[in-house]
């Protein structure tokens, strides 16, 4: 625009030149930093992809110490349940949930973010070393949950942690050109990188409280702990009723750090993360069947007279439940694929209702553990079955969840083809619909034929694939039949209005 203003001799164009260039002036300090590059900057895609795998094994391997509790045979399930539901089970939860928010945490970091150098890509690389080592700490509270040193090993963790994001703020703030493009070219900077600051450090000051009240009371420091899972929805909870107290203050926040149920979460990363926690989870199943059930060279010596395969047979149930099991799982992974190829944009409310399923998917190993731990037709048996349906049952219907918010705002969120109404809208809804159903039939049924509750859960298992595949075919027979009705019932109808139109003006006449 300045070359121009100066190829033009007019004087009346020399004034507009003055304007343009006293307007242009003022944000060329601002994007000349944004959009200088130094050798030294790269993408973040490949390292936000490994961050997102190991948040996704760290997440899920911390079902390992439950669903490795030894259980006797003839100890009584009920039991052993109440001790693992009061320790090890409800610890499993609330840590993978703060995981989980360690992960949003880095989400949002990297949104404001956009680029790295080598001094962000090894302070990453620290974060990741610690939140590796957060399933030791957890094992150390699901064994010892009365216990100062597992509760405070875990919050030093997470203070180091929570204070590495901070100096990865720091630093990105201090070099704008690795900033998000708004951001970099806003003049409110200064007040941005407070802000963030401050919602980054929330968390380690409650871990701190945490590691302190494990010194006077250890269920005092479990309870901060799970105020972590909570915390945005708390501060936005305050900030909504200080505003009805006092009145809205008006403050510019940043865009990642709004804490609002629709404030946008990276759609690729939810998948990536997602798609983490299913693959290890369907990995995991196998590593019981690799430890357990290879016999052993001399017992298949002299109990099988060297025969292999008559060896193998004793565990046919045990291979009956991996795969079993295994197709659980791939048909879940199926389910949030095709859900999440039709969401256009992920929100935070959808990335917590994503969260609690995956928690619960996470919890598929032990319910594979404990359908094959016990003896046939015991009532251990029948009560590791039904805890299977549950966490099925639960999974699959905070799975549908995220299907009803997303079509609560389904004009910004979903793919037009499956908006209200439409036929890949039926076909979603039974897709989302069936592992819930299923599951619940399947639990009811357990109770009511309780001696058929293994061949009922296994027949279950067998039927929801072909299920799948016929789904498509059974929507569209349905559908037909329902216009069918619907346009049976119309004529009638009509019928009925002219029969009164005719009633009506023979009256009149």
């Amino acid at each position: 625009r300045e070359l121009t203003v100066w190829a033009v001799g007019t004087d009346k164009m020399a004034e507009r030149g003055e304007v343009i260039e006293e307007e242009a002036s003022e944000p060329l300090p601002a994007e000349s930093l944004c959009f200088s590059r130094r050798g030294t900057e790269q993408s973040s895609h490949r390292l936000l992809a490994y961050s997102d795998a190991v948040i996704s094994i760290v997440a899920t391997v911390m079902i390992l110490p439950v669903s490795h509790t030894k259980i006797r045979a003839d100890q009584e399930l009920e039991e052993s349940l109440q001790q693992l539901l009061t320790t090890k089970i409800a610890v499993y939860i609330m840590t993978f949930l703060i995981v989980t928010v360690a992960w949003a945490s880095h989400i949002r970091l990297f949104q404001v973010i956009e680029r790295i150098d080598d001094v962000l890509a090894l302070l990453n690389l620290a974060c990741m070393m610690l939140i590796t080592f957060l399933p030791y700490t957890f094992s150390l509270m699901a064994s010892f949950p009365d216990d100062t040193l597992g509760i405070l090993s875990f919050c030093v963790c997470a203070i180091i942690i929570g204070l590495i994001q901070a100096v990865i703020v720091i630093y990105g703030f201090h070099r704008p050109s690795l900033l998000n493009a708004h951001i970099c070219a806003s003049e409110e900077q200064i007040s941005y990188k407070y802000q963030i600051l401050k919602m980054i450090l929330q968390a380690p000051a409650l871990f701190l409280l945490a590691g302190i009240l494990s010194f006077i009371y250890c269920p005092m420091a479990y309870a901060v702990l799970a105020l972590v899972i909570f915390l945005p929805y708390i501060s936005q909870c305050a900030q909504w009723c200080r505003n009805k107290i006092k009145g809205p203050k008006e403050l510019r926040r940043v865009p990642f750090y709004t804490f609002h149920p629709n404030e946008p979460l990276s759609k690729e990363r939810v998948e990536a993360f997602s798609d983490g926690v299913f693959a290890i989870v369907a990995t995991l199943l196998i590593l019981d069947i690799c430890e357990d059930n290879v016999p052993d060279h001399k017992e298949v010596v002299e109990k099988f007279n060297g025969k292999l395969i008559e060896a193998l047979s004793e565990y046919g149930p045990e291979f009956l439940a991996y795969f079993g099991s295994f197709v659980t799982v791939g048909l879940l992974w199926f389910v949030h694929h095709s859900l999440f190829l039709y969401i256009t944009k992920s929100t935070r409310l959808m990335g917590l209702l994503n969260t609690i399923s995956l928690a619960f998917i996470g919890g598929l190993p032990l319910a594979f553990q404990l359908t094959h731990e016990f003896a046939s037709n015991s009532r251990n048996e029948l009560e590791a079955i039904q805890i299977s349906c549950v966490i099925i049952f639960l999974a699959s219907l905070f799975q549908f969840s995220i299907w009803a918010v997303a079509l609560y705002n389904e004009k910004e969120t979903l793919h037009h083809h499956v908006w209200y109404g439409g036929k890949e809208h039926a076909f979603m809804f039974a897709k989302l619909s069936l592992y819930p159903s299923v599951a619940f039939v399947t639990f009811c049924l357990t109770y009511i034929l309780s001696k058929l509750s293994t061949e009922i859960f296994h027949m279950m298992q067998i039927i929801v694939p072909f299920a799948f595949v016929l789904l498509r075919i059974i929507v569209q027979i349905v559908l037909a039949i329902l216009t069918w009705l619907f346009s049976r019932l119309k004529p009638r109808t009509s019928i009925l209005k002219e029969d009164d139109s005719i009633f009506v003006s023979e009256n009149t006449s």
